[in-house]
Order: C-alpha cells, then sequence, then structure tokens
C-alpha cells in the first residue's frame, strides 16, 4: 500500500544542517522548557527584586526582564539561561554568530508572540525566519 503525501525531508535539511547530533534544528519540546525557565526566571526577579510581591505588575515587568535577558544573551554568547540548560543555542544561518542587532530583532518579534506560534517545516518560528536564525543543539 503506498503512502499518501509528499517526502519533505527532515527539519533543518533545507538549512543544511544535520539530522541528528550538535547542531541539528532543536525539537519544539526543549525550545518550550527552555522559554518555560526563562519565563519562570523572568517572573522570579521581576517578583523579588522589581515589585517586591506587588503581583498585578509583576507579568509587565517580567516581560520586560524577559526581554532584557534574551536581548542581551543571545546577542552576546548565543543562549539564554533556559536554552543552555536545555543543551541549545540560537545561531545565524550565514555567520553562525548572532550579532546584537539579529538578536533584538529576534527578542523583538518572540515577546509579540504570534511570531513565535507560526513556524515553518523546518521548525522555526517566524521570529527566527525574520531575523535569520535557528535554534539548534549543542
Amino acid at each position: 500500500m503506498e503512502e499518501a503525501g509528499a517526502d519533505f525531508g527532515y527539519r533543518g535539511e533545507q538549512l543544511g544542517l544535520p539530522e541528528e547530533g550538535p547542531n541539528s534544528v532543536a525539537r519544539p519540546g526543549r525550545r518550550l522548557g527552555a522559554l518555560a525557565v526563562d519565563w519562570g526566571l523572568s517572573v522570579l526577579i521581576a517578583y523579588g527584586l522589581i515589585t517586591h510581591g506587588y503581583s498585578p505588575a509583576t507579568s509587565n515587568w517580567a516581560l520586560g526582564v524577559f526581554f532584557v535577558m534574551s536581548a542581551l544573551t543571545v546577542g552576546t554568547i548565543g543562549f539564554t539561561p533556559g536554552k543552555r540548560f536545555f543543551g541549545i543555542r540560537v545561531v545565524a544561518l550565514r555567520t553562525g554568530t548572532v550579532s546584537p542587532v539579529r538578536a533584538l530583532v529576534r527578542t523583538v518579534l518572540l515577546c509579540l508572540a504570534i511570531p513565535a506560534l507560526i513556524w515553518d517545516r523546518d521548525g522555526r518560528g517566524l521570529h527566527d525566519r525574520l531575523a535569520q536564525t535557528v535554534e539548534v543543539r549543542i
């Protein structure tokens, strides 16, 4: 019996990345786990250091902390604390190193949330496509 549909290859094949192992496209579970860790850290920092427990304002401050943390760490070392914990990093497709400007564009789009919910066949969110980056396994 013949299968219906077309073979689109594996995630990252069109980007020239390996199918498995280091430098392969990070799977959604790892990426969501890293996002949860980073958001949790942002909430703790906002709650403990900025709002001092005044919870109605904590989520707004947490988004600001998340923005600064993501833009600075991705733009300098290529990963956030959550990404490092889950063994992934952000790389630019052409150079391998994410410039601070590219990290800033990526982070702005990620904080808008909608671009992060639209993925291509390689598993990259719209924020990664527009910033010309990809999250890979370390």
